[in-house]
């Protein structure tokens, strides 16, 4: 996952766009940070870079990793068990920067990409999964 920074926003999938035809996507009032899942033999950087160009159709520039994260969590009902490779970066597409809301569709599901102010997320206005210290990541 990536966490994709440009002027003091960062871009994350809004849950409440969310459309899914599997289950409900719950609960509301929810970010999620960019990216998905590793294909077998990949590295985690290789991952997060395919995800991007797929979910986005852009590359990301200065990539670095921030942590791994174990997250235990109940989604839609269900428990769930991941564990998240965090990265931040920029994309090279400096046209979706100017971009409000960026429509994303996958093989499964939809959603929207939004540009959220880190303070939002610093001050916890916005919820972002997974749930990590995002201010030692975030701060300036």
């Amino acid at each position: 996952m990536c966490l994709i920074i440009h002027a003091g926003r960062v871009l994350v999938a809004d849950g409440d766009s969310m459309k899914s035809g599997v289950r409900p996507i719950v609960p509301s009032n929810f970010y999620r940070v960019l990216g998905g899942s590793l294909n077998f033999d990949e590295s985690a950087e290789e991952g997060v870079r395919r995800e991007i160009r797929e979910e986005l159709n852009s590359e990301i520039e200065n990539l670095e990793k921030l942590d791994v994260i174990e997250n235990r969590f109940i989604y839609a009902g269900e428990r769930g068990h991941e564990i998240v490779f965090l990265f931040k970066g920029t994309l090279s597409r400096n046209e979706l920067d100017k971009q409000d809301i960026v429509h994303i569709v996958e093989d499964t599901y939809e959603f929207d990409a939004v540009w959220v102010p880190i303070e939002k997320i610093l001050n916890k206005e916005a919820t972002l999964y997974p749930e990590a210290d995002y201010a030692k990541f975030l701060k300036n």
